[in-house]
């Protein structure tokens, strides 16, 4: 078997896992909003965008860092692991007790009223044991992955979802329907049961995190705690600027849902939060994409560096992987008079935001894929300077943009920080670890992607028949304009 057609295989099955586990998880999204008023799940919405912030924290860039220092020291794989899982396992126990100390006065600054600070303070106490728990499972899969064991890998996320998704339909419809119908077990269940609570939810991600943290124990026990000094500088020193970018990058990708909370109105701030959560939960199908290509791309790149062609490679993967996430920019839109059936008619009103999120998915795809050169190169660095300049532009536009277009400023600004980091990425790149991205071609792509895609929704007035022909013509026009490299590639591989 070929290098490409494993690494293209390897990332089926996690793109399989990673899709299926997602669209699972999305199931829920119809149901949030067809339960929860806006503002409710507005408060969903601001919790997990600041828990996705502290998750970047503790996992500490320790992912990629296990991944490059796997491939620097291959006598010393034991040592990389036992660092990189035992840096983890320390940053989350300090967090979880520091959290819980504080856990009033974090409640007090989430809460939007006063009389919501007693719910936020066990919102805030199940977050804290679900972000400690999910921080000591990130080197555990980790490990699954350099190990290129993927399908243990996708047992352990579905077994996750799967866990999450049961109880949440236990809390939601199993509980009323049990006190409805008074049957055994309705008397204990009313003593304590608040229909419509959102902490419920919350309590379903705690049992899937625990169950998680069990399933990856073979791989937790074989942590031996002897601690390398000399390799934790080294990998220290490679991971910091990892975290930095890493932390920007989700800053960039969920600040926006907390500005709106602070930067609106208090009548109407977690309405609006609530409505652009749901929506964003429509352009997330192409973020599903990206991350299980990133799961299977990260361990390839490191793995690859020493070839002779391995730049050749790189830029092979980032035109075609540019290619799919056009076309699918484009069938998302063409097809979003469908789609939003999968939220409420509430959340509607935020629709317009769609085409825009997932334009800024596309950048963000495009620039995670171009990051890699820095990472290779060891110049971590330049991921510091180019998030950090990402994180400082999101927050000036969103300050600027929300109070007067609400969410809409938000959408526009994700598209406009994503497409500035891309474009600097690949200058940069360029410079410091060339590689010969066909950079014309892309272009055009991408352009011609957007005018479909805007037409789609503006022109045609997202009609879907229109759109789909359109979409149609766009891959077919590509298929054939690639035919030639691509039945290269299938009888060299």
């Amino acid at each position: 078997m070929s290098v490409l057609r494993k690494f293209l295989g390897q990332t089926a099955i996690y793109g399989l896992s990673t899709v299926l586990s997602r669209l699972f998880n999305f199931i829920l999204t119809p149901i949030y909003t067809g339960v929860y008023p806006t503002g409710v799940y507005g408060i969903f919405t601001n919790m997990y965008a600041n828990a996705s912030i502290i998750n970047a924290i503790l996992a500490f860039g320790m992912e990629s860092t296990y991944f490059r220092y796997l491939n620097k020291h291959e006598d010393r794989k034991a040592q990389v692991y036992n660092n990189a899982f035992i840096c983890v396992a320390f940053l989350a126990c300090v967090f979880l007790g520091s959290g819980l100390i504080f856990s009033e006065k974090i409640a007090g600054y989430l809460a939007s009223n006063a009389a919501d600070v007693a719910d936020y303070k066990q919102y805030v106490s199940f977050f804290l044991w679900i972000l400690c728990i999910d921080a000591l499972c990130v080197i555990p899969f980790s490990r699954l992955r350099a190990d290129e064991r993927p399908i243990r890998y996708s047992i352990v996320k579905f077994s996750n979802i799967g866990c999450f998704i049961g109880f949440n339909l236990f809390f939601i419809f199993g509980i009323p329907f049990i006190l409805t119908h008074q049957l055994p077990g309705h008397l204990w269940l009313s003593a304590w049961f608040r229909e419509g609570w959102i902490g419920y939810v919350f309590i379903a991600n705690l049992m899937a995190s625990i169950l998680t943290f069990v399933l990856l124990l073979p791989e937790v026990m074989k942590v031996r705690f002897q601690f390398s000094k000399e390799l934790f500088v080294s990998m220290f020193r490679y991971s910091w600027p990892i975290l930095i970018a890493n932390l920007s990058f989700i800053i960039n990708e969920h600040l926006d849902k907390i500005l709106l909370n602070k930067l609106l109105p208090s009548s109407i701030a977690d309405s609006q939060v609530g409505v652009y959560g749901a929506v964003c939960k429509i352009a997330v199908f192409l973020s599903i994409f990206i991350s299980a290509f990133r799961l299977g791309a990260e361990p390839f790149f490191f793995s690859y560096a020493k070839e002779k062609d391995a730049k050749p490679t790189y830029a092979f993967i980032l035109k075609y992987f540019s290619i799919v996430l056009a076309i699918f920019f484009v069938a998302l839109v063409a097809n979003l008079e469908w789609l939003k059936y999968f939220i409420h008619r509430n959340y509607w009103a935020g629709l317009p935001a769609v085409p825009f999120l997932l334009l800024g998915y596309v950048c963000l795809g495009i620039y995670m894929n171009l990051s890699i050169w820095y990472r290779l190169s060891d110049q971590t660095r330049f991921g510091l300077y180019i998030s950090s300049f990402g994180a400082v532009l999101t927050i000036v536009l969103n300050v600027l943009l929300i109070p007067y277009f609400s969410y809409m400023g938000a959408a526009w600004a994700s598209v406009g920080v994503y497409f500035i980091m891309m474009v600097i990425s690949y200058l940069l790149g360029q410079k410091h670890y060339p590689i010969p991205y066909e950079w014309k071609k892309i272009s055009i792509y991408l352009l011609i992607s957007v005018v479909l895609s805007f037409s789609s929704f503006y022109l045609f007035d997202r009609n879907v028949y229109i759109g789909n022909v359109l979409c149609l013509l766009f891959t077919a026009t590509i298929a054939w304009l690639e035919k030639d490299e691509l039945i290269r590639f299938l009888k060299r591989n």
